[in-house]
């Protein structure tokens, strides 16, 4: 179905804003012990362009075929690292932001009805940098709903701040509009609506797994999230 086929592939999982690698701790040990390659590197978070450039130079260090796996923002992420490498077999979209071209994630937000994050407490992790964070309140209520405390409490304390202007990047023409998809939904998601994921899924034509969870699914239903992952690297039907 995909080249490269005479190996498995690496499935590279990508984290998004307001998270640091941890959130793929309970996907990445599952994946592992399905014997699948797993890579999680750390994202800048500076902008789309820069972010891109930094997972494209992971995935070229990578001999064989890859599953790029994006949550969050970085699902923007993904759908540029993957342009221009010939060894990305399958693009997943965790709770993520499928863009279009010229499309950038404020755009997405602001189209459909607001996520409770557009009133969210911000604080500002380097105002001279125009840094963001979630407080540890907000991150509990919107980020990481459903998750024991003492996860929620490390999560928080672990975040990765974005640069503002980030979320005002401008995609470019998007990998997912020529690479399989899959896409992960998440019903009680109050970070990114559960309609504008649905809108952005079927746009690619992506493959749907919904998920009864927060947008911190991958903590709190990691057996969900790597079964999609080992779909798209063709392990499982």
């Amino acid at each position: 179905m995909y080249p490269h086929r005479s190996t498995p592939p690496t499935a590279v999982l990508v984290h998004g804003a307001f998270a640091d690698t941890s959130i793929w701790a309970g996907v990445g040990h599952l994946l592992h012990s399905a014997g699948v390659t797993v890579r999680t590197p750390a994202v800048p978070l500076r902008g789309l362009a820069q972010d891109a450039a930094h997972v494209r130079a992971v995935v070229r260090d990578i001999d064989g075929p890859v599953v790029l796996v994006g949550h969050d923002y970085s699902g923007a992420v993904i759908s540029q690292a993957s342009v221009g490498t010939d060894h990305v077999v399958a693009l997943c979209y965790v709770a993520g932001f499928g863009l279009d071209d010229g499309e950038c994630v404020l755009d997405v937000m602001d189209r459909f009805a607001p996520a409770p994050v557009a009133a969210a407490g911000f604080t500002a992790a380097a105002p001279a940098f125009g840094e963001l964070r979630l407080n540890d309140e907000e991150f509990a209520r919107l980020y990481a709903a459903g998750l024991p405390p003492e996860q929620v409490a490390a999560l928080s304390a672990a975040q990765r701040p974005i640069a503002r202007a980030a979320l005002a990047d401008r995609s470019g023409p998007p990998a997912w509009a020529a690479q399989p998809c899959w896409y992960a939904v998440t019903s009680a998601d109050r970070i990114v609506h559960p309609t504008a994921q649905r809108f952005m899924a079927q746009r690619m034509a992506a493959t749907e797994h919904l998920v009864d969870a927060s947008h911190a699914v991958a903590r709190s239903h990691p057996s969900a999230v790597a079964t999609m992952i080992q779909e798209a690297a063709g392990q499982r039907e």
